[in-house]
C-alpha cells in the first residue's frame, strides 16, 4: 500500500517547563520555519499538540522535540494523511494544558490511575463489575465511544468534579475505567477521581487513538467514530466487522457520522446531519437560525 505524503501528528508530555511563555514564542518561530500547520499549548506543566505536515517535515519536528532533555521520550501518535490537517498554526502558552480549574494541585507524574494496554483495556471491557467513564464532551461520545460507557452530560473539561460528585457518589469502591482521545484528559480525570475517593481507577493508556491503531484488539467494543480536533472531524476505530454507526441526525434521528458546523455565524453548533437534512435544513441546525440568518419566515421542508 502506497505511503501517503503527509502525517498528523498528536503527542503531549506532562513535564515542568519554567519558563513557558518564553517556549512558546520560541516553539512557534520554529514552527513557521519548519511549516507545518496545527494547535500546539505550552503550559507551565507540559506540552499538548496535534500539528500536520509532510513525512520530512514531521520526521524533523519529532528529531527536533526528541533532542530537547524534557521531551526526549515523548511518545507521537502518527496518522498518514493525503495533505495538512489544519489550515493554519497556532501555539499558544495556557494556564493549563486541559482546563480543569480543579480546587487541588493535580500533577499527573505524582497522581494518575493505573495505564492499561489496548488488549488489557480490552479485558476489562467485557467485565459486568466495572464502569467505564467517558473522559471526553458530550458531543464527542455522541459520534463514537466505547460499548457500556457512561455518557457524560458536560459540554466541558472542567465539568468533570461537579459531574462525578452528582453522578457517581455510591461507586467510590468500584473499578472505574476511563478513556480519552490521546490519553491527556484522563491524565488529570483520574487524578480528580482519586482525589474524590475513588480507589480503583484506571485509564485507557495512548487514548482511543491507540487502541484502534492496536493489531490485536483491532478497535473491538469501540461504536461508531472518534472525534477528532482537526479537518477530518473523525476518524474509524473499530477496524473489524462489528463497526456499527451510533450517531443520529440532530434533526430526524437518521444514525449518521456526519458532523458540520451551524452555518449561522452567530451558532456555528456543531451537530450531526443526515444527507437529507444537511439538504432539507441548508447546513442550519434549527428553523430559527435559518430565520435568522437569512431574514426570512421560511423554513425548510420538514423530514
Amino acid at each position: 500500500m502506497e505511503k501517503l505524503p503527509y502525517r498528523i501528528l498528536l503527542y503531549y508530555k506532562y513535564v515542568h517547563l519554567d519558563d513557558y511563555e518564553s517556549y512558546a514564542a520560541e516553539h512557534l518561530a520554529y514552527c513557521k520555519s519548519l511549516g507545518v500547520k496545527g494547535r500546539i499549548l505550552i503550559a507551565e506543566e507540559g506540552i499538548n499538540g496535534t500539528l500536520s505536515g509532510t513525512v520530512e517535515q514531521t520526521d524533523a519536528y519529532m528529531a527536533h522535540m526528541h533532542a530537547q532533555e524534557p521531551f526526549k521520550d515523548m511518545v507521537f501518535k502518527i496518522d498518514e494523511h493525503d495533505g495538512h490537517a489544519f489550515k493554519k498554526l497556532f501555539v499558544r502558552p495556557k494556564k493549563e494544558l486541559v482546563t480543569l480549574r480543579y480546587e487541588k494541585d493535580l500533577d499527573p507524574n505524582k497522581l494518575s490511575g493505573k495505564r492499561l494496554s489496548p488488549k488489557e483495556f480490552h479485558e476489562q471491557l467485557q467485565r459486568d463489575d466495572v464502569i467505564i467513564v467517558d473522559g471526553r464532551n458530550d458531543y464527542e461520545y455522541d459520534l463514537g465511544h466505547f460499548r457500556n460507557a457512561i455518557r457524560p452530560t458536560v459540554e466541558s473539561f472542567r465539568e468533570f468534579p461537579e459531574w462525578i460528585r452528582a453522578n457517581l457518589p455510591d461507586a467510590k469502591d468500584k473499578t472505574i475505567l476511563t478513556y480519552c482521545t490521546g490519553g491527556i484528559r484522563c491524565e488529570k480525570l483520574t487524578g480528580v477521581l482519586l482525589s474524590e475517593g475513588f480507589t480503583d481507577v484506571a485509564q485507557l493508556d495512548g487514548g482511543i487513538v491507540t487502541y484502534g491503531k492496536d493489531p490485536e484488539v483491532q478497535g473491538r467494543l469501540f461504536d461508531g467514530k472518534m472525534y477528532v480536533f482537526d479537518e477530518r472531524i473523525s476518524v474509524r476505530v473499530n477496524q473489524t466487522d462489528e463497526d456499527v454507526t451510533v450517531g443520529k441526525c440532530h434533526h430526524c434521528g437518521t444514525p449518521t457520522d456526519h458532523y458540520i458546523n451551524c452555518v449561522d455565524d452567530t451558532c456555528h453548533l456543531q451537530h450531526l446531519v443526515c444527507d437529507s437534512c444537511l439538504d432539507a435544513h441548508q447546513g442550519y441546525c434549527s428553523d430559527e437560525c435559518l430565520a435568522h440568518d437569512t431574514g426570512s419566515d421560511v423554513v425548510p421542508a420538514s423530514n
